[in-house]
């Protein structure tokens, strides 16, 4: 019988970033708190630009999209956003998408699924993405709920399940 796999990666869909962006632009463009307070957000390059004009408005801007990406089912650990910034009248934040895992993370992973995953299990480093190979795909499962238990810093998505 042939070995079943599966693949680990840090993806993030950028249309739904998209939708979630577009969703807090008209959110906070109808909020009655947001009136008058030059409050956006958008994307500037690959990064998302927010602002507003205080500290306590700017960060209101980034919890809302925070909350519009949760809906759509977007972690926010593949999301990095920056400290405030003071530039002349207005405050911002620039946030950036994580995507990929870095090769330190990958080892990481790898070395729970050693350590804590079932024997038969091999995690093999293939670029910015994980392969995990196992006879039985009971313990692939095993390993899947191993690491959705861990607190991991980064987002992990699991594809290519054969």
């Amino acid at each position: 019988m042939a070995d079943s796999s599966f693949d680990i990666v840090s993806k993030v869909e950028r249309q739904e970033v998209d939708n979630a962006l577009n969703q807090a632009a008209k959110e906070i463009s109808q909020r009655y708190d947001f009136k008058g307070v030059g409050a956006s957000i958008e994307w500037s390059g690959e990064k998302i630009e927010m602002r507003a004009n205080a500290e306590e408005r700017v960060k209101a801007v980034l919890d809302i999209f925070q909350s519009k990406l949760i809906k759509r089912g977007i972690s926010l650990k593949a999301l990095d956003a920056g400290e405030p910034q003071a530039s002349g009248k207005e405050h911002k934040i620039f946030a950036t998408l994580q995507e990929g895992i870095t090769q330190e993370n990958a080892k990481k992973v790898a070395k729970i699924i050693r350590d804590e995953g079932p024997k038969g299990v091999k995690p093999q480093v293939q670029g910015d993405e994980l392969r995990v190979t196992s006879k039985s795909r009971d313990d692939l499962q095993a390993v899947q709920q191993l690491l959705k238990g861990k607190d991991l810093d980064f987002a992990l998505q699991f594809v290519n399940y054969r």
